[in-house]
C-alpha cells in the first residue's frame, strides 16, 4: 500500500493550503506544546477558510461560540501537527530540498499543470511558493514519521484474511457443517497441573481476541493432534459434534472465538472459520481479493495504531492551552 493514502487521509485536517499574512495584527501565544508555542496568526491561518464558511452559514446569535468551537479543534490540530514535527526531530527524520522539489512535481503531474499555472493558483489562494513547499516538506515528514512508528508495524495475517474473505466474499446455502480450529490445554502430561492448563488456556485465548493468528497460537499452545495443523479439525455437522463443542461453537458468527469450556482433562476453545448450517459457497475465488482484502484490513490497522500511537504522545507530552 501507498504510505500517501493513509498520510492525506490522516493529516487532510492537520495541514491547510491556505496561508495569509497578518502584518498589522498584534500576535500572542494561545498554547504550549513541550518546548513549542502555537500563536493566534498559526490558528487565524489554519482555520482562515473554515472560519470563512462558519460566520457565513451560522445564525448571529450561535457565532460566537461555534467560532469559539472552532477556534478549538483548529488548536487541537495544531497541537498535534506540533508532537509530530517534534517526535520526527528526535528520531532525526529530515527531509531534503530535493525531496521537496520531486514532490512538487509529482503535484504538477497529477494535476496536469504547468509551474506558471499553479503558482497563480498558489496567488489565488493568498500563498506563495515558499509556503506551499514548507506545507509540502511537514506533509513528507509526517509520511516518514508514520512509515516509521506506524505502518512498519502493521502485520495482517493470512488468518485475519481468511477471516475477512469468510464474513464477506462467502455466503451459505444448503445443508452444511461447522468448519473449526481448536485449541486445547491439557493437564497431566502436557501440562502437570489443572491450575497451569487453565492458565494457558487463558493466555492463548486472550491472545487469540486480541487478533493474533489462531492456526500459530494453536501449534505454539495447544497439547491436541490437531495443533500440528494450527487446531484445524474439518467440518462438523451440528450433531456430529461433542455436547461441550456444540454448546461452545453454535450461535457464533464466521471469525469470532468461543468463550473457554471445560471437559474431561482439558481447558478448549474453538475458532468458528464458517458454517452455521450451511454449505459455503464462494462468492469470488479466493486469490482474487486476497490482495485487495490486505490492502483494507492494512488500511485499517494503520489508522487505528495512528490514533493509538498519537494518543500516547499526547499523553505524555506537557500541553497548556493559554
Amino acid at each position: 500500500m501507498a504510505p500517501r493514502i493513509l498520510i492525506f487521509a490522516v493529516l487532510a485536517c492537520l495541514l491547510t493550503l491556505s496561508t495569509v499574512s497578518h502584518a498589522n495584527v498584534v500576535d500572542r501565544s494561545v498554547a504550549i506544546v513541550n518546548e513549542d508555542t502555537i500563536t493566534l496568526s498559526e490558528v487565524n491561518e489554519l482555520g482562515r477558510s473554515f472560519f470563512k464558511k462558519i460566520t457565513e452559514e451560522t445564525p448571529a446569535d450561535r457565532l460566537a461560540e461555534t467560532l469559539q468551537q472552532a477556534r478549538s479543534t483548529v488548536i487541537d490540530k495544531l497541537i498535534d501537527k506540533k508532537l509530530m514535527v517534534q517526535e520526527a526531530k528526535k528520531l532525526n527524520i529530515q527531509v531534503s530540498d530535493q525531496e521537496v522539489d520531486a514532490a512538487l512535481q509529482r503535484v504538477l503531474a497529477n494535476n496536469k499543470t504547468t509551474m506558471e499555472q499553479f503558482r497563480k493558483e498558489m496567488t489565488a489562494m493568498g500563498m506563495n511558493e515558499k509556503q506551499y513547499k514548507e506545507e509540502l516538506r511537514e506533509q513528507i515528514l509526517s509520511s516518514k514519521l508514520i512509515n516509521h512508528e506506524v505502518r512498519t508495524k502493521v502485520v495482517v495475517t493470512e488468518d485475519k484474511i481468511l477471516d475477512d474473505y469468510h464474513a464477506n466474499y462467502t455466503e451459505q446455502v444448503g445443508g452444511g457443517g461447522y468448519y473449526l480450529l481448536q485449541i486445547g490445554c491439557l493437564w497431566g502430561s502436557a501440562t502437570p497441573t489443572q491450575e497451569e492448563a487453565k492458565s494457558k488456556a487463558k493466555k492463548a485465548h486472550d491472545l487469540a481476541e486480541d487478533g493474533k493468528d489462531f492456526k500459530e497460537l494453536a501449534r505454539k499452545y495447544s497439547d491436541l493432534p490437531s495443533a500440528a495443523d494450527g487446531g484445524d479439525l474439518g467440518s462438523f455437522q451440528k450433531d456430529e459434534m461433542a455436547p461441550f463443542m456444540r454448546d461452545a461453537v453454535v450461535g457464533l458468527k464466521s471469525g469470532e472465538i468461543s468463550p473457554i469450556v471445560e471437559a474431561d482433562n482439558g481447558y478448549h476453545f474453538f475458532k468458528l472459520v464458517s458454517g452455521q448450517e450451511g454449505k459455503i459457497v464462494a462468492k469470488v475465488p479466493y486469490e482474487s481479493v486476497k490482495e485487495e482484502i490486505r490492502e483494507k484490513l492494512s488500511q485499517q490497522a494503520m489508522e487505528a495504531r495512528f490514533k493509538d500511537w498519537l494518543k500516547s504522545i499526547r499523553d505524555q507530552a506537557y500541553i497548556k492551552i493559554l
